[in-house]
């Protein structure tokens, strides 16, 4: 059944805006009786069936809602460097959505090779990962931020900073998390946090993590993290 993703539903009936119409009329060529699912992005899936079409509006009405479809129970949050070439970050982005994730945060550091990102741009990325893969919940993607000004947020989760110094002390993910948390994990930019940021963030309570004996690029670090926060929640 072909996926719509409707945030702002709120009533039986529902009107496609127009970008969603037209995909709907002219790419998918459905009509009047055919039956769509819709998604808040918040838990609720939707199915509906097509009422009236003009060329620029679809008019749905609802026949069955099913509220918090397939809630994790954990909450992860991933803050990442931004790639020099953002189609890996976007990668990212369509990947961890399909496994699942809460939040991300686009990290600013001292090594970072990229400092702006097109947040419109991701999150129609996430988007449509979230329509692909049937997923009720839309990740939430955070404004970009100073490293150091993240640190500052307020933080309730269990906190993890994943970094390659070896000569430091640290453990994987599953020698510190329980199953049924909230996790924040750090993931740095090509080249890696630099010393004052991995000794801010301890100072700050995350614990320093590895992700195995290989160097992964930024985008397949965060992804790993990612598997194994889902894969210990599985």
């Amino acid at each position: 059944m072909h996926v719509f993703y409707t945030p702002d539903i709120s009533s039986d009936d529902y009107v496609l805006n127009e970008e969603e119409s037209r995909h709907c009329i002219k790419v998918l060529r459905l009509g009047i009786g055919a039956r769509v699912s819709l998604i808040d992005g918040r838990g609720g899936l939707y199915e509906a069936e097509i009422i009236a079409e003009t060329k620029r509006n679809v008019q749905l009405r609802i026949i069955r809602i099913t509220k918090e479809y397939h809630r994790r129970p954990h909450s992860l949050h991933i803050a990442v460097a931004p790639t020099k070439n953002i189609d890996r970050i976007e990668w990212f982005l369509e990947k961890a959505t399909e496994i699942g994730i809460e939040e991300i945060t686009p990290l600013i550091c001292d090594r970072s090779e990229r400092k702006t990102v097109k947040e419109d741009r991701l999150n129609k990325i996430i988007t449509a990962a979230v329509k692909q893969s049937l997923q009720a919940y839309h990740p939430v993607l955070n404004p970009q931020i100073d490293f150091e000004d993240f640190l500052k947020l307020e933080n309730d989760s269990l906190k993890m900073i994943a970094h390659c110094l070896e000569d430091e002390p640290r453990q994987t993910i599953s020698q510190i998390a329980l199953p049924k948390q909230k996790y924040t994990i750090l993931i740095g930019p090509e080249g890696d946090f630099s010393p004052r940021e991995i000794e801010m963030s301890l100072n700050k309570g995350y614990k320093p993590v590895t992700l195995g004996d290989t160097r992964l690029r930024t985008e397949t670090a965060a992804l790993a993290a990612c598997f194994e926060i889902n894969y210990l929640n599985r």
